[in-house]
């Protein structure tokens, strides 16, 4: 699987140990040694994943985290927090924040390679969804503001294609997060949505 990630910590060795780890697994990386500089390169659209330490000066990664959830071009991006803090209540505010996963350093290697590969295929997942939903919104078949779909709601998603494995694909990665319901034939699509039966049709 190829896919960006973006290894943010102020600390250089840190970085290092981090992108060649990464890298073995054949992982694009990409680093920042801070908290703007890692969010004008998610605005770019640069990476896949964020990897982010909270403990950084200026901008703590709490704080890059509750940027990039905010904006709409990064709001469904990937982020792992990563971090010396271990208290419950500091895994709290990180999800909080909008973290999609937290590990306390050191971290263990097969977790961390793991998390990634998870939170990647759900992405690229989500990407492929989003996508067909804005052609469903430009032809007329969906409302454009189905693509905001509160991601702290269950959404009710009818994925329409006639590949099974797409279809189970899809289905595998946003089914921990939403209902999804697949369908083959188009036809019966359009009867279902007009019944309100569903959020979003892709």
């Amino acid at each position: 699987m190829t896919a960006r990630v973006l290894v943010v910590d102020d600390v250089r060795s840190n970085r290092k140990l981090l992108q060649t780890r990464l890298s073995l697994e054949y992982f694009e990386v990409l680093a920042a040694a801070n908290g703007p500089d890692a969010i004008a390169i998610c605005e770019k659209g640069g990476c896949d994943i964020v990897l982010l330490d909270v403990r950084m000066p200026d901008m703590d990664g709490f704080e890059v985290c509750r940027r990039l959830r905010a904006a709409p071009d990064t709001a469904h991006l990937p982020i792992v927090l990563l971090t010396a803090l271990d208290r419950p209540a500091d895994r709290v505010r990180g999800l909080e924040s909008g973290a999609d996963d937290f590990l306390t350093k050191p971290v263990d290697e097969i977790a961390l390679i793991a998390r990634v590969r998870s939170l990647v295929r759900l992405k690229f997942s989500i990407d492929e969804l989003r996508s067909r939903a804005a052609h469903s919104a430009e032809a007329g078949t969906a409302p454009a503001e189905a693509l905001n779909l509160d991601a702290s709601e269950r959404g009710r998603l009818l994925l329409v294609d006639e590949q099974q494995n797409s279809r189970e694909r899809i289905q595998g990665a946003l089914s921990p997060h939403h209902d999804v319901i697949l369908a083959d034939d188009p036809f019966e699509a359009p009867t279902m949505a007009r019944k309100g039966l569903i959020d979003l049709m892709a």
